[in-house]
């Protein structure tokens, strides 16, 4: 119920703009029903003046008295209430489909906006493919369930209560014994309900999980096929597949229960409505015409009835799913957004130095992975971070832009604390390089100004020379106007981190980090890049992570972590000369040069 109450909050969260047309919609599903439940009271008069009219036809003496006035008035009365019906119906659900549309529009921007300032900690923390399920299968299901079900609750829920006041209004007896079955009914349908969501909840994180598995195996296919390693992807594919096919199995089965089990008491409900119908006729406690006219008026009532319990039950497993959805989209939005501080100042360019204060940190409590870091680091120098893999190398440069916060400790910019910047002028202040470069689906030129949009075309050009990527560019038939994307890519890998180092150069960053953007390419790449990187490190304080010790050995400082503390700091020569842990990991290195 708690769960029920946190997605109904969330409905109406955005249906709270659109009350006018929610207004609109309830006032055309109340007219369509008043005229729905008043049609078989015409009908039942039909049918009693058809009987009156056939009895005095077939009685000679009173055959000149036959008149067919009063039944074909109810009969015309009866379709011009069901046509008045149908149109009311239909502008209800015209006005519906278009506020459906625009709530789940405004869902998946407030999704999509709400992702944009989460912490960097959720999509470390999160598959790719889960978080797309969100925007696809979630927002779909939502859709569905609005689209049709609100519309087709407020219908039914009106039905059934014109209904009630109709069966009483006609006869009271035969109206408690057209409910009489309801308790039934209701305690069948929550059982099966409850048995159904259960499995329901279970079968959305598994196609959630299904949809993380096949988008981490697509993305990793490369290295799949290169290793043969094809059968056990298809392997894990079947695990999660079948999950969900047990899954989906078993809530289709208990959710597809609920309209044949609905039916079926419907159809004895008739039946025992027309046996007492029958039961007053014969015991004369109503004349034979009025009785069959109550009888064929109270076995409409007694389908239409029923009928909003039909549809409830048979929309089941899609008023589910969007609950489900909405429940899975609620996890996100109860995330924390980033913290900013309370008055945060802006970032200015550094003057004097940037100090690490006993700097402790840790991405799960009791795990601390920075144990105490103390360094100062001068304003234009070159810090390369060694160490082997898990030393904490990423993790400095995580804290540097606060992508993280620090458990303990200080990262002070020219004495200030890294807290109280504001993250946008912080990070618009931190350019990165990352080993991976990455491209968004659009033109070369939009790639290289994606910083800094509003940069002209000589910045941008004057950019790409120092990345040593102009040139490659300009041989191309469209040149900067190229369109690439991750599907079309005409680049190396080493021209992508071309391509990426001039998108840092042109936000003109006060400090730089550049994390193994020389891992992934050749020697002679290598040599390209690292010219582009001394053209963006100049005049720069920077961080450079490297695991070929060749290219640091310029650096006006060398950090070697291992296991979250420095245990050696100095220039190249220095660290050569103390003969020390990154002595020996250059010479192994050079072993092999």
């Amino acid at each position: 119920m708690k769960e029920l109450s946190a997605s109904m909050k969330f409905f109406w969260s955005y249906f709270r703009h659109f009350l006018f047309p929610l207004i609109l919609v309830i006032a055309f599903v109340l007219i369509g029903i008043f005229f729905e439940v008043q049609a078989p009271a015409y009908l039942g008069s039909a049918i009693t003046s058809l009987t009156k009219y056939l009895s005095q036809f077939m009685n000679p003496a009173t055959r000149s008295l036959a008149n067919r006035h009063d039944f074909n008035h109810f009969l015309l009365k009866m379709m011009l209430f069901f046509i008045a019906s149908a149109i009311a119906q239909f502008a209800a659900t015209y006005i519906m489909i278009h506020i459906s549309s625009r709530t789940n529009g405004e869902m998946r921007t407030s999704l999509f906006n709400k992702l944009m300032r989460l912490p960097i900690k959720y999509f470390d923390t999160h598959q790719d493919g889960e978080i797309l399920a969100r925007f696809t299968t979630d927002l779909d299901n939502i859709f569905n369930g609005l689209n049709q079900g609100i519309y087709q609750i407020l219908n039914d829920l009106a039905l059934w209560f014109g209904v009630i006041i109709m069966m009483f209004k006609s006869d009271v007896k035969l109206a408690w014994v057209t409910m009489a079955t309801t308790p039934l009914a209701l305690i069948l349908a929550l059982t099966v309900i409850k048995i159904a969501s259960k499995y329901v909840d279970r079968q959305q994180e598994a196609l959630s999980s299904l949809n993380g598995y096949i988008n981490e195996q697509v993305t990793g296919q490369k290295l799949n096929i290169a290793n043969s390693l094809q059968s056990k992807s298809i392997a894990g594919f079947n695990q999660h597949n079948q999950e969900v096919k047990d899954l989906t199995l078993k809530g289709t089965i208990y959710s597809s229960m609920l309209f044949p089990l609905m039916q079926g008491i419907s159809l004895v409900n008739t039946s025992i409505v027309i046996f007492y119908g029958a039961y007053l006729v014969t015991s004369g406690q109503v004349t034979g015409a009025v009785g069959l006219g109550l009888i064929v008026t109270f076995v409409e009532y007694s389908s239409l009835y029923y009928q909003p319990i039909m549809d409830i039950t048979s929309m089941y497993n899609m008023l589910q799913l969007a609950f489900t959805g909405s429940r899975r989209l609620l996890t996100i939005f109860k995330h924390k957004d980033e913290v900013n501080s309370a008055n945060p100042k802006n970032y200015r360019p550094l003057k004097k130095e940037i100090e690490f204060k006993d700097v402790r940190f840790s991405y799960e409590p009791n795990k601390e992975i920075i144990h105490g870091l103390n360094q100062v680091i001068e304003k234009g120098q070159m810090v390369a971070l060694v160490g082997p893999t898990g030393s904490g190398k990423t993790t400095v440069m995580n804290l540097l832009n606060r992508f993280y916060d620090l458990d303990t400790g200080q990262i002070l910019y020219d004495g200030t604390n890294l807290r109280e910047f504001s993250l946008k002028s912080l990070r618009r202040n931190v350019g990165i390089v990352l080993q991976d470069a990455v491209v968004f689906s659009g033109t070369i030129e939009d790639n290289i100004k994606f910083g800094q949009p509003d940069a002209s075309d000589e910045q941008m050009y004057r950019a790409a020379e120092l990345a040593n990527i102009h040139n490659f560019i300009m041989s191309l038939p469209r040149k900067y106007k190229t369109r690439i994307s991750n599907e079309n890519l005409i680049f190396s890998t080493g021209q992508l981190q071309l391509v990426s180092i001039a998108r840092t150069i042109l936000t003109n960053p006060d400090l730089l980090v550049l994390d193994e953007a020389t891992s992934n390419v050749d020697t002679v790449t290598e040599a390209h890049l690292q010219d582009a990187m001394n053209n963006v490190i100049k005049g720069r304080t920077s961080f450079v992570i490297a695991h070929r010790l060749k290219t640091i050995r310029n650096a006006d400082n060398i950090m070697v972590l291992k296991n979250g503390v420095v245990i050696e700091t100095g220039s190249h020569a220095q660290l050569l000369r103390e003969n020390g842990f990154y002595a020996e990991l250059y010479r192994n290195q050079m072993l092999f040069e």
